[in-house]
């Protein structure tokens, strides 16, 4: 038998199927900086915007108003969407199966959740005082981050997502027991500033 037609031996097997999974890796690998990077900086900004609106003590600290504090969290939320949503469809197009499966049916759970509270929102917000109004939208939506985050880390058994829901979660729930300042605060603080540090320090473990 010539030495090109010799079994591999199970190291050289081993090393064909690391060096494989390892391209394929690269291949699917979405930069965290393009996951948690464009919603930190619209969270930091959105929420400061509103934080010097509201204030703590009920006077703003700043000449903010409120639909203008909106405008800048909505456009950089959406800057911040497109961003991310072109991450996820990169990783898409090279899984198929179950995984892409899995991927598009959270994707449609993403756009259902914000739609329905739009809509509720939408409809009870007229019927608040302006602080609480805000209020209603930011928790309600923060709401719906922080589940569908646990619920990715569930669907892909992944505990980092997980617990990025759950601290959402514990960040929003604690916003909205203390008003609406407190929530604007706590959210560009805790929530934009930690989803930063969360993707570098992501980024740099990968």
């Amino acid at each position: 038998m010539l030495d090109d037609e010799r079994a591999p031996s199970p190291e050289e097997t081993l090393r064909v199927i690391e060096e494989q999974q390892a391209a394929a890796a690269r291949h699917i690998y979405i930069d965290p900086l393009v996951l948690y990077l464009p919603w930190g900086v619209a969270w930091l900004l959105g929420f400061t915007a509103f934080f010097l609106h509201y204030g703590l003590d009920g006077r703003p600290y700043a000449p903010i108003s409120q639909p203008q504090a909106l405008s800048v969290l909505m456009i950089a939320q959406l800057l911040a969407g497109a961003v991310a949503a072109y991450g996820i469809t990169r990783m898409n197009r090279q899984v198929r199966g179950d995984t892409r499966a899995k991927g598009a049916m959270y994707g449609y759970a993403w756009f259902a959740g914000i739609t329905l509270v739009s809509i509720i929102a939408t409809r009870l917000a007229s019927l608040l005082p302006p602080q609480e109004s805000g209020l209603l939208w930011a928790g309600a939506m923060l709401t719906i981050v922080a589940v569908l985050y646990m619920v990715g880390g569930a669907i892909w058994l992944t505990w980092q997502m997980f617990f990025v829901g759950v601290w959402v979660a514990a960040v929003n729930g604690v916003g909205v027991l203390l008003g609406a300042g407190w929530h604007a605060l706590l959210t560009a603080v805790l929530l934009g500033g930690g989803f930063i540090v969360a993707g570098l320090w992501l980024r740099r473990r990968a």
